[in-house]
């Protein structure tokens, strides 16, 4: 008998894995925990734009979360750009590129709320988790969450 294929990694895993950020992601404002929201969904929009590549929507959620924090624009664009694509994940099939482009959404979503920078970090760790799924999602995991972290340490903390 056949073994049944692995499960795919749902966004628990990512909550499970950002479950600390609250208190990473406190002493900084809300344009830096949006510009760093938008780095971490473009960290793996590979994922998404391998798969399609002609689909920009979530892309142009990267671009809006950065707008916003930026000044260039208000909280009505970038939301509209994070309905858009959360579209394009629920026109995927493909489970790293789904995860990919919620995590852009939830970085547009930052204009609306600040609670959807976490949402950004742990869609894209699922990205990870689901792009190596037959390899090592546990190692993905963790190099996505180390990555998401370092770049945080990194960044000023009101830009």
């Amino acid at each position: 008998m056949p073994s049944s294929p692995r499960p795919l990694r749902k966004l628990k895993a990512g909550l499970d894995a950002t479950a600390d950020y609250d208190l990473w992601l406190a002493p900084f404002d809300k344009k830096s925990q949006a510009f760093w929201a938008a780095d971490c969904a473009e960290h793996v929009l590979i994922h998404f734009e391998s798969v399609h590549p002609n689909d920009d929507r979530p892309r142009k959620a990267i671009d809006a979360a950065r707008r916003w924090a930026r000044g260039e624009t208000n909280m009505m664009p970038a939301r509209a750009a994070a309905v858009a694509t959360h579209a394009a994940a629920r026109d995927s099939d493909h489970p790293a590129a789904v995860a990919a482009a919620r995590a852009a959404g939830h970085a547009a979503a930052t204009a609306h709320s600040i609670r959807h920078a976490r949402g950004a970090a742990a869609y894209a760790i699922v990205s990870a988790m689901n792009a190596r799924l037959l390899e090592d999602p546990i190692a993905a995991s963790d190099s996505e969450r180390s990555w998401q972290l370092d770049r945080l340490r990194n960044r000023d903390r009101t830009t």
